[in-house]
């Protein structure tokens, strides 16, 4: 691949740094991760927005968290056809090899896959509805939120959406057999986040009540 460049300095620079402080004083810690193996207890499932910072916001170690971040941080539901599932595939590997006993999902403010969504189903980004867009057929995972919440108020709109997309997420996650069989006898349990970015805030869904509150 006569196309691959060597990396940015800045962050060749960082990297040393890294090593010179980070690894040299935790050197023992980070062998152990990697002679033992991976023992995660939760697989995250978040967007791929560089502002979602999940292993800062929890305090998360190495190896604490298997995470999986795709656009608006869906979950496609089950679909054995013999294809290509990134998602699917992560999800699989967490629950039936790593046996997490937490399946997370995020949520976030300002999300442009959601905006993305909520302009393909408006009718106002035709681009999206294209069959070769690859966000917008992705964002197709994201329609039957977008019909529960379509007659919102304009101003509440995306944020409502957002949260819709962690509650299909976790509707889609019970189509898989292997996580369904897991929760049903209590090896397994799920839980919907939403962050807000700006405010620093963090809320949980709860079915019980149906809605989101803050933690």
């Amino acid at each position: 691949m006569d196309q691959a460049r060597p990396l940015p300095s800045y962050l060749v620079s960082r990297f040393h740094g890294w090593r010179a402080t980070t690894y040299q004083q935790n050197k023992a810690w980070f062998r152990r991760l990697a002679e033992s193996g991976q023992h995660p207890r939760a697989m995250v499932i978040s967007c791929c927005d560089s502002r979602v910072h999940v292993t800062s916001i929890f305090g998360a170690d190495e190896g604490e968290f298997f995470i999986h971040r795709n656009i608006a941080n869906l979950v496609p539901p089950h679909t054995p056809d013999g294809e290509r599932h990134g998602t699917s595939a992560a999800l699989e590997y967490a629950v039936t090899s790593l046996g997490v006993a937490h399946i997370v999902v995020m949520g976030h403010s300002n999300c442009g896959g959601v905006k993305g969504c909520h302009d393909m189903c408006s009718g106002v980004a035709p681009e999206l509805e294209e069959k070769s867009s690859f966000v917008g057929r992705w964002m197709d995972i994201l329609r039957p939120g977008y019909e529960r919440v379509k007659h919102a108020p304009r101003d509440v709109i995306l944020r409502a959406l957002e949260r819709e997309a962690v509650i299909v997420s976790l509707e889609n996650l019970m189509t898989f057999p292997f996580v369904r069989d897991r929760v049903l006898d209590e090896r397994l349990t799920l839980h919907g986040l939403w962050n807000d970015t700006g405010e620093g805030g963090l809320e949980q869904y709860d079915p019980a009540r149906g809605g989101f509150f803050p933690v």
